[in-house]
């Protein structure tokens, strides 16, 4: 009966998305599309703050590395408790598009209180912690309306295109942040400005051109809290869950890793918000071919190997600098190497692991279920932000990277042994539903 109403959905979904895109990309959903137009306008004006945030607090306000981990890490705090809410109101209210378009709306708003805040880092902390608040509303539901506006088979595709668009805007953030301090001789208060003129514009086409999956109202407690947590009696999406943390709780912040590599090899200051670009960049490329691969060889194997990139990441990024001046050959490889690692590691992870567990779980519940698995990872990383945070702070940045490396190795063994090779089948669904 699971397997019959899903498919059903799936079939649903892409009717109600206004059918396939076939003069962009094969197969995928208008609204697939939309979403991807919503995320790259977001993503700009996100990355804009992002880009320039490290080099604030910890070289401009003189933040330490492990008050920096816990700042960074409060965000992830923030997120996972509002996933689940958010989650769960999408799915009781069946208004997904309303839940997701409220996140934008907060996070967009967040963008004028930076400036406000001036050089309080407590005001700063609080005005970061609502815009975490509102991502964390926005991304289960969104993910959600992907999964059920695309049919079963194309999920890795629909997915990659999503995270592929969503990329493009994360490419022009820094460029745009770049930009703005270069034109206004460092004023960081600009770019804070110039963020929610973009983010506001992200709201209106959210309003405009996104379309509402509307299923019938399943019958009462159906989609309750405690329903959600039932999911977690299901083998397959529990194992799924459990192995996601564990990666998460070893995965180091971006932007810590950004800092390590300005740390060795004294990249000027300038310079630091177009480090992003080369993650992005390698993002960018490679999403739709490993949302693609993932659909046809599976995508627990994909989601697996992006965390071996992200280990030889860590590997490259730690090792000694020997020596090596700013601007030489070596250098740009080194950094060219880091940053292509970890865009391979998003490509491989962020939208694969959300087409795979998708079907695992009930329409009604999918919101929830996917929140459920997102609470956990961002719970992960605000542990792991603080550990790291905690490490480089006793011994270094690089001593640092190596022992989350030599522990997210072991993760992934662990991990191994929890997921299966392939992603889950019409079958597999029907054992996991029991």
């Amino acid at each position: 009966m699971y397997i019959a109403a899903t498919r059903q959905a799936d079939r649903a979904g892409g009717i109600a998305a206004t059918g396939a895109s076939r003069g962009f990309v094969r197969n995928v959903p208008a609204n697939v599309l939309a979403l991807g137009a919503v995320s790259l306008v977001t993503d700009v004006s996100a990355e804009m703050v992002t880009a320039v945030l490290p080099t604030y607090f910890v070289l401009t306000l003189g933040l330490s590395p492990l008050q920096y981990g816990l700042l960074d890490g409060t965000y992830f705090g923030v997120t996972a408790f509002v996933r689940l809410l958010g989650g769960q109101i999408a799915d009781r209210t069946r208004r997904r598009k309303l839940v997701a378009g409220t996140g934008y709306g907060l996070s967009a708003v967040c963008k004028l209180a930076l400036p406000l805040a001036g050089s309080s880092v407590t005001g700063l902390g609080l005005a970061l912690a609502a815009d975490r608040t509102g991502k964390g509303l926005r991304t289960a539901p969104r993910d959600a309306l992907i999964s059920l506006s695309t049919p079963t088979a194309d999920l890795g595709r629909a997915f990659g295109v999503h995270r592929a668009m969503d990329t493009v805007g994360a490419f022009l953030g820094p460029l745009a942040a770049f930009a703005v301090l270069w034109a206004t001789h460092d004023a960081y208060d600009a770019v804070f400005v110039v963020s929610f003129c973009v983010a506001m514009f992200a709201v209106l086409l959210m309003a405009l051109y996104v379309r509402d999956h509307r299923e019938p109202a399943p019958r009462r407690g159906a989609a309750s809290l405690r329903a959600a947590f039932g999911l977690l009696r299901l083998r397959q999406f529990r194992r799924t869950c459990v192995a996601a943390t564990l990666l998460g709780l070893l995965t180091v912040g971006d932007t810590f890793v950004y800092l390590v590599l300005q740390h060795g090899f004294a990249i000027p200051l300038r310079y630091f918000p177009l480090l992003p670009l080369g993650t992005a960049g390698a993002f960018l490329l490679l999403a739709m071919p490993l949302g693609r691969l993932a659909d046809r060889v599976g995508r627990f194997r994909v989601f697996l190997g992006g965390h071996l990139a992200l280990l030889a990441a860590y590997a490259v990024a730690a090792a000694p600098t020997g020596g090596r001046a700013p601007g030489t050959v070596s250098t740009w490889a080194v950094l060219g190497l880091v940053l292509g690692l970890q865009g391979l590691f998003y490509a491989a992870t962020d939208g694969v692991l959300m087409a795979a567990t998708g079907p695992l779980l009930p329409v009604h519940l999918r919101t929830s279920g996917l929140a459920l698995l997102q609470t956990g990872q961002a719970g992960a990383r605000l542990v792991s932000s603080v550990l790291f945070g905690a490490a480089w702070t006793l011994y270094g940045p690089g001593p640092a990277l190596l022992v989350m490396g030599a522990g997210l190795a072991g993760c992934l063994l662990l991990a191994r042994r929890l997921l299966p090779g392939r992603s889950p089948t019409d079958s597999a669904c029907a054992e996991v539903t029991g």
